[in-house]
């Protein structure tokens, strides 16, 4: 008799705690490439001024540059600043101590978009750039497959390895990335303006398209649809720093940082979305810091290039800005995304979710 009362007493307890979440949608959102450093620390004193880097180092400095790091970062992503680190949650921030690491041993791309999407690293399998359909279910392909989630979920990336990456065709789940138009028919005005611009407009990188059509294309079908799991995956940061570029690396972080905020906006002001949506932000891999020319790269030969970052906003994610110690993974991602949706993710040796972004 008194194990069916302890029985009771934790379904109760279970029961309970499901009732008190209030997340229902979940927006995941990668920078690819973004470094820790500038997202703590704002504009990179050794970079801003360097003319191998930089067109007009007078201009990028009166943008960017600031006396203090903490100036620098609001400076550089204000939505982060000013609302995100309020709300929510920011892990990574390596001079405090707290810490964000892939567990994969690549350090770009496909590898970390494998990881933060199936919560486990891949290395014998996932370990090229090259269009392979994904072996592995994402939990976007996961989600999918659940009871009130069939056809409520959706990707968009600026690169086109997304729909191999997601395994478009195996999980039925439409990924726009690349240089991909729209195709979700009746087509919006704006869609089909987005569809019309795309091809006017040509593309600096063979395989990126510039984000502003990946977070337009995204915007529409998110208010035409209202998925319950979306992820949108920004590209131009880590383009840009490839090309050598300090100067659009910045101003693409910060521009990202204003979409970001047009989402949160876009939730906080739907009925379908507000105060039942959080958001997961993160990036796929870091770069160099020493010698200097290193933050063009990343990968296994690039020291330190695995140090991450992530963060998040929502109704079950305790107000507690920066962390200040801690240890976390990016495989831990896909399992806080089920967490959060009240779904039970199993993978063999995926990471546990973020226990603080969950009350």
């Amino acid at each position: 008799m008194k194990k069916n009362a302890v029985v009771l007493l934790f379904a109760l307890i279970s029961l309970s705690a499901c009732a008190q979440q209030k997340t229902e949608n979940v927006f995941i959102i990668t920078l690819d490439g973004l470094r820790w450093q500038e997202l703590y620390t704002g504009a990179d004193e050794a970079l801003i001024g360097n003319k191998k880097y930089v067109d007009n180092t007078t201009e990028l400095s009166e943008l960017f540059w600031r006396e203090t790091a903490l100036e620098r970062r609001e400076t550089l992503m204000p939505f982060f600043w000013s609302v995100l680190a309020k709300e929510g949650q920011l892990l990574g921030n390596r001079t405090l101590g707290s810490l964000v690491n892939c567990t994969n041993n690549m350090w770009f791309s496909y590898p970390g978009y494998n990881e933060i999407l199936t919560g486990k690293a891949d290395d014998e399998r996932i370990n090229s750039n090259s269009k392979i359909p994904n072996p592995n279910e994402t939990i976007l392909e996961f989600v999918n497959k659940q009871k009130g989630f069939e056809g409520k979920v959706a990707a968009f990336g600026s690169w086109d390895v997304f729909p191999y990456i997601v395994n478009e065709e195996r999980s039925g789940v439409p990924v726009n990335a690349g240089f991909e138009k729209s195709t979700d028919t009746p087509l919006t005005e704006k869609e089909a303006f987005l569809n019309r611009l795309q091809d006017e407009i040509p593309g600096p990188w063979g395989g990126v398209r510039l984000d502003a059509f990946t977070h337009h294309f995204a915007m529409e079908y998110v208010k035409k649809h209202s998925p319950r799991l979306v992820y949108i995956a920004y590209g131009e940061t880590d383009d840009f720093a490839h090309d050598g570029e300090y100067d659009h690396y910045l101003k693409s972080a910060r521009q990202t940082d204003q979409f970001i905020k047009e989402v949160w906006e876009y939730i906080q002001s739907t009925p379908q979305y507000k105060d039942k949506t959080t958001l997961i932000i993160t990036t796929d891999h870091g770069r160099g810091t020493d010698p200097i020319d290193t933050w063009r790269s990343h990968g296994t030969d690039i020291s330190n290039a695995g140090q991450i970052w992530m963060a998040a906003i929502g109704p079950d994610t305790p107000a507690k800005g920066e962390a200040d110690s801690g240890q976390y993974y990016q495989n831990q991602v896909a399992a806080t995304v089920a967490q959060l949706l009240g779904l039970k993710y199993d993978l063999k040796g995926a990471g546990k979710p973020v226990k603080g972004f969950l009350k």
